[in-house]
């Protein structure tokens, strides 16, 4: 009865292993998390995470980085030196941290030349935050009203995919990406589209969660990476596993000399990385010239 009984579930599941088997063979496969999956597949799966974890995802973030997102941000921006009348891409940022902060700094050097009797062109800024999840952007575009930040707003919230971009050749003056550059399926492509876009003398920059080179200091990171951060996410936005592919992601993530050099392929020059808490994270940086 025993056989029968697993012989049945071993037949029932032949259909789903040879399709799934077929499908292997004709595609190429690529990372999520740990696993490997058929390419077509991982924008879906990671979809799916940025769709559970949006509600609760600035919430998770200080909690996992104890608020230290918030200065790696501050930096990332600072590094971009916006001034006013530029056109800006932040891409994967739905929630409009980095976009919030672009148009802040802005406004401030705005300010700051009408003191010295200076005439700024900061009715021309145009900041476009592209993210592939209509939920991140939902979430982004409540914060913007909540800050009084209406239609009449130079902030253009786009559904889009950072390896298919939507605008048009050189059309930008700055284009960021915090931590999304590590969930796309081709990260040769999504740098590509960012040198095509820019315009010559455009910064491109990326933070992104690296990898930690201090031997005690990485024991300690992967310990509170593996144990604390999926046990949080469970408790607090009661999605374990998708917390569990993103402390995946980040190990399959190209170390920071490789991912610059992936940044001097895509056509950039001058690229350099700066680590922030010993390799934790790192914001790599490039020039289209």
């Amino acid at each position: 009865m025993a056989l029968r009984r697993g012989a049945s579930r071993l037949t029932s599941s032949l259909p789903s292993v040879v399709s799934r088997s077929v499908s292997l063979l004709h595609s190429h496969a690529t990372s999520f998390g740990f696993k490997e999956v058929p390419e077509e597949e991982k924008s879906k799966l990671v979809g799916n995470v940025f769709s559970s974890v949006a509600s609760s995802y600035d919430l998770m973030n200080d909690l996992m980085s104890g608020g230290l997102h918030r200065l790696w941000k501050d930096r990332l921006v600072s590094k971009l030196n916006p001034f006013p009348g530029m056109k800006h891409l932040d891409v994967a940022g739905g929630t409009g941290d980095v976009a919030f902060r672009v148009l802040d700094s802005i406004k401030s050097v705005s300010r700051r030349a009408m003191q010295d009797g200076l005439t700024e062109t900061e009715d021309e800024t145009q900041i476009h935050i592209c993210d592939i999840n209509p939920n991140m952007l939902t979430v982004g575009k409540k914060r913007a009203a909540e800050r009084g930040l209406g239609e009449e707003c130079c902030l253009h919230w786009v559904v889009g995919d950072a390896e298919a971009l939507s605008f048009e050749d050189g059309s930008m003056d700055g284009y960021t990406i915090a931590f999304g550059i590590r969930n796309v399926t081709h990260i040769e492509k999504a740098l590509s589209e960012a040198s095509r876009v820019l315009k010559r003398g455009g910064r491109f920059l990326c933070l992104e969660l690296s990898h930690v080179d201090l031997p005690i200091f990485k024991q300690i990171y992967d310990y509170y990476s593996f144990s604390v951060i999926p046990a949080v996410g469970e408790l607090v936005a009661g999605d374990r596993e998708s917390y569990q592919y993103l402390v995946e992601s980040i190990r399959r993530f190209p170390n920071q000399d490789k991912f610059a050099r992936m940044i001097v392929d895509a056509g950039f020059q001058k690229v350099e990385y700066e680590n922030l808490v010993g390799g934790v994270v790192a914001i790599h940086s490039g020039l289209k010239l």
